[in-house]
């Protein structure tokens, strides 16, 4: 955690590395504090890397570690090591009357340059907006940076497409110094037309028992499609094609909801040996990366959220 002086004090956070594979921030961060190597910047920046040790070997995380963006305060796990540095962080950041709160990730599947937010209010709107116009709205899963500290200030979290590419590194930069030069963030509301606002209603997961592949042939209980993460961020209407699953094997996906329950069945059905939508949603975060999704979740389904429930 290092914090530096600005000529404002009151400090932006930005989180870098809870995912050790996701490295667009730490060249963000790089950059950024290259351009103010001789001079302040415009306001105070405290900056945390997190899983440095999985970033040394290009891993979100390491075999017997915690995943560094759920052990934050209100976590639905606690009592390691990790949760509490995260909660001295935050202890340490409210401490300073944190002025803002930018965490920055990547994903592994093909995905537009988007942010979340965990409150609809306008402040948060207002900070995700300087990033794109593509807004995603989430509660779940809990013991994320953003969420922890959107009990402070507001916090938005940053979606920079796949690590390695230049232009999500300048884009992470720019906003980051944008964020640096605000005096304060706007409470007016942002209007209906200037983003493309989205809520996430259920986290999709792949049952333990059950093997997947992307193309993988027969060999597998669910063979989803090789291109999966095309499918992001894309209006698909019910009956949308999956995967294909093995014959006389039963098989179904999890899709958790903001209140825990696993209602699957609501958005997945099998017909003539496919895995089908049952409903029109917008996925998020596909991934093809086996390892991901059983560390974490094969992706979220989302559906269009309209402004009029923003507070001030």
């Amino acid at each position: 955690l290092l914090h530096l002086d600005g000529q404002r004090p009151r400090p932006l956070f930005v989180s870098v590395l809870l995912h050790g594979n996701e490295d667009t921030g730490f060249f963000a961060v790089r950059a950024l504090l290259e351009k103010y190597r001789d001079r302040p910047p415009p306001r105070a920046l405290s900056i945390f890397f997190g899983n440095v040790e999985a970033a040394a070997r290009g891993l979100r995380r390491l075999e017997g570690q915690p995943d560094y963006n759920r052990v934050w305060p209100g976590a639905d796990t606690r009592g390691t090591p990790e949760h509490a540095m995260m909660q001295a962080i935050c202890d340490d950041l409210a401490a300073r009357g944190v002025f803002a709160a930018i965490d920055v990730h990547n994903n592994t599947g093909i995905n537009p340059h988007y942010a979340c937010v965990n409150r609809l209010e306008h402040r948060f709107l207002r900070l995700a907006a300087l990033f794109s116009r593509t807004v995603v709205y989430f509660t779940r899963p809990r013991g994320v940076a953003s969420l922890a500290f959107s009990r402070l200030c507001p916090a938005v979290t940053v979606e920079c497409g796949k690590a390695g590419q230049a232009h999500g590194i300048e884009h992470a930069r720019d906003y980051l110094d944008t964020c640096l030069h605000l005096e304060e963030i706007p409470v007016a509301a942002v209007p209906g037309h200037d983003i493309d606002l989205y809520h996430t209603v259920v986290t999709v997961k792949v049952p333990e028992g059950l093997s997947f592949g992307f193309g993988a042939g027969g060999e597998v209980d669910i063979d989803f499609l090789p291109d999966l993460d095309h499918l992001n961020f894309r209006e698909l209407p019910p009956g949308t094609q999956l995967a294909r699953v093995r014959p006389g094997r039963e098989v179904r996906l999890e899709a958790w909801d903001e209140l825990g329950r696993d209602i699957g069945d609501d958005y997945f059905e099998i017909r003539d040996g496919e895995l089908r939508l049952r409903r029109a949603v917008m996925p998020a975060m596909f991934t093809l990366d086996a390892r991901i999704v059983r560390q974490d979740c094969l992706g979220y389904l989302m559906e269009q959220y309209e402004l009029i429930d923003a507070e001030p």
